[in-house]
């Protein structure tokens, strides 16, 4: 089931080009499923005594959007996102995600709190939307490598979309962050076999054909369930 590099590439080309899913689409599919597996690992009564407040990290390239989009659905489920989204994309589809973001009233930050503004400042969750499985853990340039640096200092939960931050797509990190909560997109890449926290599967949407090609050997969602906890 666990997949390598070459494999997410290959079948996201073909889910658009064979069978005609738009990029907008997928990225509305798993942003929505990020946010619902966030209130499953943290409901709003766990969240009770305290504002639900979420930061939301978010990189320049798909995982960005993905988490704009998760915090959105956020934001309609009655968390407190805040965006931190240091280097913005020229893409149009990402431009339309932050768009939505701004009309939603979230807040957008033009800094990174410090790990003891991150504590002190109640934040009670931070979602790793920076580096999706096509980042190259081996040369993380700034403003990602200091962010970086400091969510290994933060003791605030930390929820990774697809891929930890700074962790090699087919390699188990060593000195990566160390999130509570992953959320896998499609199927689970082969560097989540070391992953000890809460895992989530999002990927219900995947043509029968593509999975049997890839023998992906998905696991039965519950339901009409669009994520499963693995």
């Amino acid at each position: 089931m666990l997949m390598i590099k070459g494999e997410v590439a290959a079948i996201e080309t073909e889910l658009l080009r064979d069978y005609k899913f738009g990029q907008q689409q997928l990225i509305e599919i798993w942003g929505q499923a990020c946010a619902l597996a966030i209130t499953k690992a943290y409901p709003l009564s766990s969240l009770a005594k305290k504002q639900p407040t979420v930061l939301v990290i978010c990189g320049p390239d798909q995982n960005g959007s993905i988490g704009l989009v998760c915090a959105r659905h956020l934001r309609m489920f009655e968390y407190e996102p805040t965006i931190y989204h240091p280097k913005r994309s020229s893409h149009s589809l990402h431009q339309d995600f932050t768009v939505q973001c701004e009309k939603m009233d979230i807040p957008f930050l033009s800094y990174l709190p410090t790990e003891v503004q991150l504590i002190n400042d109640a934040y009670n969750l931070v979602i790793d939307a920076m580096l999706g499985p096509e980042a190259d853990c081996a040369n993380i340039k700034e403003p990602y490598s200091g962010i970086l640096v400091t969510l290994k200092q933060v003791k605030i939960p930390i929820a990774s979309v697809d891929v930890p931050s700074g962790w090699d797509v087919e390699e188990p990190s060593q000195d990566g962050i160390n999130p509570e909560v992953l959320i896998s997109l499609t199927a689970p890449k082969k560097c989540a076999m070391s992953f000890s926290g809460k895992h989530f599967l999002a990927g219900r949407f995947l043509p029968y054909d593509i999975q049997k090609k890839y023998e992906l050997n998905l696991p039965d969602y519950p339901g009409t369930d669009c994520l499963i906890e693995l």
